[in-house]
């Protein structure tokens, strides 16, 4: 079968490879739909993980499809239902570093028998939104890391698929008056679709300005800090994290869930008089229950915004390297 395969720094290819075959505490799931991600794109700059290591590396983690075949072991799911995974339930790392990769069309899943990799999902959920279930637990898991209550004000830096989960998460929590801030007018589009109350463009004007305005401020020290409890910070541009620093009223929450690869200065003499919650969000917890229920009662279609088919992955590749081009990019797999 075909299976996308990372070669080298900037060297993925599309490679014909042996089926997989499950052992007994496998299954092998026949892929539907796999999103690229953000750290896809990364992996193949480094050309691996971490970087080369002189063998190709698989990927693709954000997927949905159909049993095909379980383990002898494997109990709690069975051949034919529809599902997402978990990849990196079970000890597994499926797209992340490990033997297996989800653009392909068959994916196996190692240690199912776990009963935790597995989700059913329902007929009424289309596949490609189904895929959407990872990067949305990722989004679920940053907004949950603030404690949100009903009521609260949140803002959201960056509409990429993460952020936008976000937005949709904040929804699920009870969190309405939400801003999303992005520099793309198509991405800032879906986030409204979503549900965020407003959108800001920071090459537009002062996002603070505008934040004072649509959230109120709380004097400290004689000066207007933004009314805004929550923030998320899923843009990856570290100025986002000092300024929301310097910007934040007292007790404010923050989230950190995009990749910063280099230092962020901090000015902790402000995080401690202001008492500033900061926090990271790394992954997702391994109960996607509450995330499959948002993807059941939300319409997140808006953020798929291409699809192509697994044979023209390159060309869906150059999308993704593209902020400004979409947000999310599935690979669908014929039937």
């Amino acid at each position: 079968m075909k299976q996308v395969n990372i070669h080298g720094p900037g060297d993925v290819k599309i490679d014909d490879v042996p089926e997989p075959e499950p052992g007994p505490r496998d299954a092998i799931v026949k892929v539907a739909a796999c999103g690229i991600c953000g750290s896809d794109v990364g992996y193949i700059a480094a050309g691996g993980l971490m970087g080369p290591t002189g063998q190709p590396m698989p990927i693709g983690h954000e997927f949905a499809g159909t049993v095909e075949a379980i383990g002898s072991e494997v109990t709690g799911v069975e051949v034919g239902a529809r599902v997402v995974v978990n990849p990196i339930s079970g000890e597994n790392t499926i797209g992340n570093g490990a033997d297996q990769g989800a653009f392909a069309p068959r994916v196996l899943v190692p240690n199912a028998a776990d009963g935790h990799s597995i989700h059913p999902i329902p007929d009424s959920l289309p596949m490609d939104v189904a895929a959407l279930a990872e990067p949305l637990s990722v989004g679920l898991q940053a907004v949950d890391q603030t404690k949100p209550q009903p009521g609260e004000r949140a803002v959201v830096f960056g509409a990429g698929p993460i952020g936008l989960a976000a937005v949709a998460g904040l929804r699920f929590r009870g969190v309405e008056d939400i801003v999303s801030i992005d520099l793309s007018a198509g991405r800032l589009e879906i986030a409204r679709k979503l549900g965020a109350r407003a959108t800001l463009d920071p090459s537009r004007g002062d996002v603070y300005e505008a934040l004072r305005e649509l959230h109120g401020t709380v004097p400290v020290y004689g000066a207007p800090m933004v009314g805004s409890d929550i923030f998320i910070e899923a843009s990856g541009a570290g100025v986002v994290i000092e300024q929301a620093i310097a910007n934040a009223k007292p007790d404010a929450r923050i989230s950190i869930v995009a990749l910063h690869r280099n230092p962020v200065s901090v000015n902790f003499m402000i995080v401690m008089m202001k008492q500033l919650q900061i926090v990271g969000s790394m992954g997702y917890p391994e109960d996607w229950s509450d995330a499959l229920e948002l993807l059941q009662g939300t319409d997140l279609s808006p953020m798929i915004t291409h699809r192509f088919v697994l044979d023209d992955f390159h060309e869906a590749l150059d999308i993704a390297r593209q902020p400004d081009a979409g947000a999310k990019v599935m690979i669908v797999n014929a039937d």
